[in-house]
């Protein structure tokens, strides 16, 4: 018998939740099915299956990090921007780690030839979107030329989402100075070269 009331965006929530439980890959939809209390085929009148499920909890959490993330951002610019950008997003891994690992993780899979992509495709593609303006955002209020925007925002990214990746997985748990302390003076070293970026590169 169904859970009274439970459509897609239930579904896709309660995946969610479940991701930040048991980790990504451990939620699949059989899994799923019993987490809600119903059986497999229930479910597939809400997604159509396994990578439905996938792509879709990607859109969803993309979509809650573009949230907060721009809700950080806002009424900043220069360093202040990057540090709340940054900051939001260390925040948003450290409290959700399940959620933080579908966003760097997930393949966003391409339409079959012979069928139409699902919805949540569509979905996680302009989520995507969302979180690389944010990005672009940040690089743009340095005053970076346009030629370099792309190197500098794959710098920016490579350097937050490397160090929130590794913190999270505790590889800086066994050393000193502790990750909070370093975590500022990584984003000041990216202030700088951005800030010097802005001066010359690409000119």
């Amino acid at each position: 018998m169904g859970r009274p009331g439970l459509n897609r965006s239930a579904v896709i929530a309660a995946a969610a939740d479940l991701t930040d439980e048991l980790g990504f890959d451990a939620v699949t939809v059989s899994v799923l099915a019993r987490h809600l209390g119903v059986r497999s085929p229930t479910l597939y009148s809400h997604i159509s299956g396994a990578t439905d499920l996938r792509t879709a909890v990607t859109a969803y959490v993309l979509d809650e990090l573009a949230d907060i993330t721009s809700t950080a951002m806002a009424v900043r610019e220069g360093r202040d921007l990057l540090f709340a950008y940054a900051d939001a997003i260390r925040d948003f891994a450290r409290r959700s780690p399940g959620r933080y690992d579908a966003t760097t993780r997930q393949r966003i899979p391409p339409a079959p030839d012979a069928n139409p992509a699902p919805p949540s495709v569509d979905d996680a593609i302009t989520a995507g979107r969302r979180n690389a303006d944010l990005a672009l955002t940040v690089v743009r209020s340095y005053g970076i030329a346009e030629t370099s925007e792309t190197y500098a925002v794959r710098l920016m990214s490579s350097l937050i989402h490397g160090y929130v990746t590794l913190e999270v997985a505790g590889s800086f748990a066994h050393s000193d100075p502790p990750s909070e302390v370093t975590w500022p003076e990584a984003l000041g070293e990216l202030d700088r070269t951005l800030g010097w970026m802005a001066l010359g590169r690409g000119d």
